[in-house]
């Protein structure tokens, strides 16, 4: 937690930080009781980290290079978020897969979301994946991370219809709508104290 009692954000990022704007823009509006404490980057060119310093959050890159493997680097994650009061890690567009020091370090405390109806079409190219598959329904779905991939307790989904004529840039543009909606709306929902989880049910009250 913050000194105001709002709930402590560190954001994972690696590109264009448009699910990061998105929760910006809600706690800017008044809409999110949350404070991005910082931005942190794999890639120096992350147009996030851009979107992070206009908004006056500390924006960090830290290149993988130089680590002895992915634990070290990781290790590196959790000094730089605990070192800003960290509550709540929130991926958005990491495309690291995180090994158990960060995610015991954060135990349901670390949030991704991902542009399919999970358990359906983990990992890359989801959208690829549910064209290919032929579903009438896709979406996206914010879950809490576990040691598995796109496995873990799902706290909200949001359903997408898929068009006869869809590309996968076609869908993806509706995901990333409704991505925009949902992410900010899990966050609220843990900053209220409102999720629980149980075994593999996030329970909202």
């Amino acid at each position: 937690m913050s000194d105001n009692g709002l709930v402590n954000l560190g954001v994972l990022v690696s590109g264009n930080g448009t699910n990061l704007q998105a929760i910006i823009d809600r706690i800017e509006a008044g809409a999110l009781s949350a404070r991005v404490a910082c931005v942190i980057s794999n890639k120096g060119d992350a147009r996030a980290l851009q979107r992070a310093e206009k908004h006056g959050i500390p924006a960090i890159h830290l290149p993988y290079k130089g680590f002895d493997g992915r634990e070290a680097y990781d290790a590196e994650l959790v000094r730089i978020l605990k070192d800003h009061g960290v509550e709540l890690v929130v991926l958005a567009g990491f495309m690291r897969i995180l090994t158990p020091v960060i995610i015991n370090a954060f135990s349901n405390r670390i949030m991704n979301i991902h542009p399919a109806l999970l358990p359906a079409f983990p990992g890359l190219d989801a959208q690829k994946q549910a064209l290919d598959y032929g579903v009438k329904v896709s979406g996206c779905t914010v879950h809490f991370v576990d040691a598995g991939c796109d496995t873990g307790p799902i706290i909200i989904q949001a359903v997408v219809p898929v068009l006869e004529d869809d590309t996968e840039d076609t869908l993806s543009q509706r995901i990333h709508k409704e991505e925009h909606r949902i992410y900010p709306e899990a966050i609220r929902l843990y900053s209220e104290g409102k999720l629980k989880v149980a075994g593999r049910r996030v329970v909202v009250g």
